[in-house]
């Protein structure tokens, strides 16, 4: 679980509306036409930009932000170390039994034991990587799209609002709703694009990065074992995907 994301939005939150209920009641934050043009018009129109099974699927994609596992680099080249080490004393054939979590690597692994050549294990494993990200980055990219979309529907709203105002000055009751239909649609725009779904695209864009690295190594790595080279050198080639403070000083 990522505590990061879910204090940071939690916590905008809290302050926000600690902020709100300084100056009154938390009912008067409260439209419901102001939801309705915010919340409702920014799904529709993320909706009609993108295919309906890529915008239902974003929902699956964000979960990333908020509940995240991947491996430690460090983990990854102690695992790879340990089978360039296997397969220099056995063959390709003695990596065949060993417990390889990651179903990426794995796959790299059982293409050596299978005896497919370099050419065909990296252009396989690439397509794998590429589709991946493909499908992360369009989950990122909608909720960037509603981050966008919500300030234009809020200021929309406000232009609305403005409307029924200016419609209505002979009529004092109806000049307060309509003031707050225009000043609440910009505050929901706002909240919904920079509290919800630009850190949750951020996030995701992260996690896509993060992925991409490991995926990186992985690849250097299945290539090299194939290759041959020995354990000490493999583990030297993928100690540059460390940052240099978590590299031991003899790396550096």
């Amino acid at each position: 679980m990522d505590i990061a994301t879910i204090i940071g939005i939690l916590g905008a939150f809290a302050f926000i509306t600690m902020a709100m209920l300084f100056n009154g009641d938390l009912g008067l934050y409260v439209n419901v036409p102001a939801i309705f043009i915010v919340f409702g018009g920014s799904m529709f129109v993320a909706l009609a930009s993108y295919p309906l099974g890529q915008f239902l699927g974003a929902g699956k994609v964000a979960v990333k932000a908020f509940m995240f596992k991947i491996e430690p680099p460090q983990d990854l080249i102690d695992k790879a170390v340990e089978m360039a080490d296997a397969a220099r004393k056995g063959g390709f054939l003695a990596l065949e039994e060993t417990e390889v979590p990651n179903p990426f690597f794995r796959k790299g692994i059982d293409m050596l034991v299978d005896g497919h050549d370099a050419e065909v294990v990296r252009t396989t494993l690439q397509k794998d990587m590429d589709l991946t990200y493909e499908r992360h980055e369009r989950g990122a990219n909608i909720f960037s799209t509603i981050g966008d979309i919500a300030p234009a529907m809020g200021m929309m709203g406000t232009l609305i609002g403005l409307v029924a105002m200016l419609a209505n000055m002979d009529d004092p009751q109806a000049i307060g709703p309509a003031m707050a239909v225009a000043l609440l649609t910009t505050l929901y725009g706002t909240f919904l694009a920079n509290v919800v779904c630009i850190p949750i695209s951020n996030k995701l864009k992260l996690r896509m990065d993060q992925e991409k690295m490991n995926h990186d190594l992985m690849l250097d790595a299945i290539l090299s074992i194939q290759d041959g080279q020995n354990p000490r050198i493999i583990e030297g080639l993928l100690k540059n995907y460390l940052a240099e403070s978590k590299r031991v000083p003899e790396d550096i």
